[in-house]
């Protein structure tokens, strides 16, 4: 994945020029143009927060049925004046909603109530709105990811495009497979924005990325009916100068990049457990290395064990 680690972009991330950005929403050139917005950067707790939500719809769901459940949460962010044709997410929510496969509606009215609630209590802290959704595509690992939109999916973009984008509020869709993350131990997630109905590419096999794929089952299957409805954006990911050192020096000292995607719940007690002692001191810090040496020795066998090597 792409994150900017420059001090000048990552730390830009984080500072809003009020006046600047109250003009950008007033201009809206995102209207004019339908392919405005390229790239969505998304901040490092926005990240994890959406992959631990949908995560915890593939336990949930296989612990219930068998099935993997896809869940949907809520963006926050701006469009960004500095650098148009980006937004910028800033944090996520999650929203107490389960769907079936290449579907998840937001329309009951308890979802809908906390919905609004949220949203006000935010505008009460934040200077950002709410930019947009998230919801997962739990289906099986195959060839291609499941990240695109189905037509119920294009339907609910669409809606929150008319209602929020004419307001200076630009509205982004992202999709999430969690199982992919797991397998790959990497966050596989890709952003969209839909067309208006009057639009036309003027390609007719053209797909969200950019490409003419005219194989009809190649295209379907990556991505669905709508193909030609929506388009993808580059998801990248900003960091601050600060977070990227407490990150680095993470990573380094207990690999928990290797974990994130597949720990269990014995696996994230024992992470916090470590912090605990990481704080005692040098001591302290010597027993954590020793345990995540036993720890990454014990998911490495168990892999071996599970591929039947």
């Amino acid at each position: 994945k792409k994150m900017d680690q420059t001090k000048s972009k990552g730390d830009e991330c984080y500072s809003i020029d009020h006046s600047a950005l109250t003009s950008h929403r007033a201009s809206k050139p995102w209207m004019s143009s339908p392919t405005y917005f390229h790239t969505a950067s998304f901040s490092p707790s926005s990240s994890l927060k959406i992959l631990s939500h949908c995560n915890s719809g593939v336990t949930k769901g296989l612990k219930q049925s068998g099935k993997p459940v896809e869940v949907m949460g809520l963006l926050q962010g701006r469009p960004d004046p500095s650098n148009p044709g980006t937004i910028i997410v800033t944090d996520s929510f999650p929203l107490p909603i389960e769907g079936f496969e290449t579907r998840v509606i937001a329309d009951d009215s308890s979802v809908i109530n906390h919905m609004i609630a949220l949203g006000d209590l935010m505008e009460d802290l934040r200077p950002e709105k709410f930019c947009g959704w998230y919801h997962s595509h739990p289906f099986d690992v195959t060839h291609h990811p499941h990240t695109f939109f189905s037509s119920t999916d294009l339907s609910t973009q669409l809606q929150w495009q008319r209602s929020e984008d004419s307001h200076g509020n630009p509205w982004l869709g992202c999709v999430i497979d969690p199982l992919r993350s797991m397998e790959t131990s990497e966050l596989v997630m890709e952003s969209f924005r839909a067309f208006p109905p009057e639009y036309t590419s003027g390609e007719k096999f053209m797909c969200p990325d950019g490409t003419v794929v005219k194989n009809e089952a190649e295209r379907l299957q990556r991505w669905g009916a709508c193909f030609n409805r929506y388009y993808r954006l580059d998801t990248v990911y900003h960091m601050s100068t600060e977070s990227n050192k407490i990150v680095r020096r993470i990573n380094e000292d207990f690999k928990w990049v290797e974990s994130l995607t597949g720990s269990s719940g014995s696996d994230s007690s024992r992470i916090v457990k470590a912090v605990e002692r990481w704080e005692e001191g040098k001591e302290g810090r010597g027993k954590v290395r020793e345990e995540f040496k036993d720890f990454r020795g014990k998911r490495k066998a168990e892999e071996v064990k599970r591929k039947g090597l």
